[in-house]
């Protein structure tokens, strides 16, 4: 059985992906793909997680996981299970705990060892959305009950923060760690794949989710267009939709969406850019680990 993992990162799904997982329930249940609810598992897999300690789980404690997530399942029917596919930002921390004086998504590679642990004999597989610090920071703010700029910095200074640390640390815990990132950035063109990787599908598997993303950044019209044009010229490669969702974005994005305001203490247009040019370093950097599959426009 093969255990998929969807660790977030915070502020940049929203559950949009397991939500768009489950519309499909009944095509992914005949694969023999199970989709659970978010609040069966959102509490119960980080608490059996912790108690491990490190140690893999006993066949009691993997069949009691199962059994709560897989209850009203439709792929837990006649059909054996094939894959699970368990998706939410806080299996791996709480805002609050992203950034500590420690460093930055600390509980990364402790939280993949722990749930490696916890199917130990099946294939695990794990997907994180990366997400600039100009942008995240704002929304663990807004996550966070602490809800203070110093509350969620932990005195560290925004250009420290490296997710190729966080990534590195997963690889130095658990050589071999199949792990997808992606940038959340990229997400409008790359959004298919993403999906599909994540459900353990192929290119051609059809999925009522691939408009998600950009129904939530384009006009109405705008949208319509688009569904209108792929309709009538299926796009034959996923280079070639990306052209096309190129083309629509630029004459149809809806401005107010693709706006970000920063109103955090000390921070100016120049910053702003510093960190977006250290996080596309970053993201060159993660691309270079051995073991990364990482998906890109």
């Amino acid at each position: 059985m093969q255990i998929a993992y969807h660790l977030g990162a915070h502020g940049t799904d929203e559950d949009r992906l397991v939500r768009g997982l489950m519309r499909n329930r009944g095509y992914l249940a005949e694969r023999g793909i199970a989709v659970p609810a978010p609040r069966l598992y959102r509490q119960i897999l980080p608490k059996i997680a912790r108690s491990l300690r490190g140690s893999p789980a006993g066949l009691d404690a993997q069949q009691v996981v199962l059994d709560a997530v897989l209850e009203d399942d439709p792929a837990a029917g006649e059909q054996k299970t094939a894959r699970i596919v368990f998706s939410n930002e806080n299996l791996v921390c709480f805002p609050v705990q992203v950034i500590t004086q420690d460093g930055f998504y600390t509980h990364l590679s402790n939280r993949v060892v722990a749930y490696s642990n916890l199917f130990p004999h099946e294939e695990n597989e794990f997907f994180l959305g990366l997400r600039g610090p100009a942008t995240l920071i704002p929304a663990l703010i807004q996550k966070s009950n602490a809800g203070t700029y110093e509350a969620i910095m932990s005195g560290r200074d925004p250009l420290s923060l490296r997710w190729s640390a966080a990534i590195r640390r997963i690889y130095a815990a658990a050589p071999g760690t199949r792990l997808t990132v992606w940038c959340d950035e990229d997400t409008p063109l790359i959004w298919p794949e993403v999906v599909r990787a994540v459900a353990g599908l192929g290119a051609d598997d059809p999925l009522d989710t691939d408009f998600d993303v950009l129904s939530m950044i384009m006009t109405t019209e705008g949208l319509q267009k688009l569904k209108d044009f792929v309709t009538a010229h299926p796009p034959r490669s996923a280079a070639e939709r990306r052209r096309i969702v190129t083309a629509f974005l630029d004459k149809y994005a809806a401005a107010d969406e693709l706006e970000l305001d920063v109103p955090l203490p000390g921070w100016t247009d120049d910053l702003v850019q510093d960190l977006s040019e250290t996080y596309q370093q970053d993201c060159a950097e993660i691309a270079a680990i051995p073991g990364v599959r990482f998906i890109t426009p």
